[in-house]
């Protein structure tokens, strides 16, 4: 594992409650880098979580906005880069599956409207506002930014339809936002594979396992995992952007 000396720098993770966006958190501000950790409003595992964080000494402080409001979100981004001074890193990381259970994709009566309306507005659009809120402040700083894709975004089958749309138009979103913000800052994004975190979708037993065997490292990711390479595209690849790193231990390889 890459230690990383991140005193002075500051850190936006949307989603950073639990999950990979908490494994980045404590990544982050494990570092020195000072994090605001984004968090649904009136949450109390947002609230519990910061204080848990600041207990343990790590400087982080509570950024509640809800990224799929078109308002609230670009908010809570300016707020957080008030708070801040400023920004470097920007790790765009909320999101929803907008169910709770795996959609086949023969199910097409099962892809409703509020669905797409629920997952275009977190997943896709939040992506799109949070970084443009955040892109000033990121040019001038030099800094760099990580989206969250995932790997039913290339080829994989995910919870559903619209979930897997969402997640490939921030693979392709990446490459324009990189455009947009050279040559001042980078964005790439990570293609976690099958994960072990808090999740919306009930996973049985049966399908980890089997997801677990199917990867050629042959377990599952855990939100560490893919913390440790998103601080990588923030920290480090300095000649690296518009890309986007499937962390999966091999999982769509196998499956090809």
């Amino acid at each position: 594992m890459i230690r990383y000396e991140l005193p002075g720098k500051r850190a936006l993770v949307t989603g950073g409650a639990s999950g990979i966006g908490l494994a980045v958190v404590r990544r982050l501000a494990g570092a020195g880098c000072r994090v605001a950790v984004n968090h649904l409003p009136g949450d109390p595992r947002g609230v519990e979580v910061v204080a848990a964080l600041q207990a343990e000494g790590l400087d982080v402080l509570a950024a509640p906005g809800n990224v799929g409001d078109a308002a609230d979100g670009p908010r809570m981004v300016e707020a957080a880069i008030a708070a801040l001074g400023g920004l470097d890193y920007l790790v765009n990381n909320a999101g929803t599956p907008g169910t709770t259970t795996q959609i086949p994709p023969a199910a097409l009566d099962r892809i409703t409207e509020a669905l797409w309306q629920t997952v275009l507005e977190v997943n896709l659009l939040g992506v799109f506002r949070c970084a443009r809120a955040a892109a000033a402040a990121l040019q001038a700083a030099g800094g760099a930014v990580v989206n969250v894709a995932s790997i039913a975004g290339q080829d994989a089958a995910g919870s559903s339809l619209a979930y897997g749309a969402t997640k490939a138009g921030v693979i392709n979103m990446t490459k324009n936002l990189a455009r947009a913000l050279a040559p001042a800052a980078r964005v790439n994004a990570v293609a976690p594979g099958a994960v072990d975190s808090t999740w919306m979708v009930q996973w049985t037993e049966e399908r980890r396992a089997a997801s677990a065997e199917k990867a050629l490292l042959k377990r599952r990711c855990t939100p560490e995992d893919i913390a440790e390479t998103i601080v990588f595209l923030l920290a480090g690849a300095p000649m690296v952007t518009g890309q986007t790193l499937t962390v999966d231990g091999g999982l769509t390889l196998e499956a090809r």
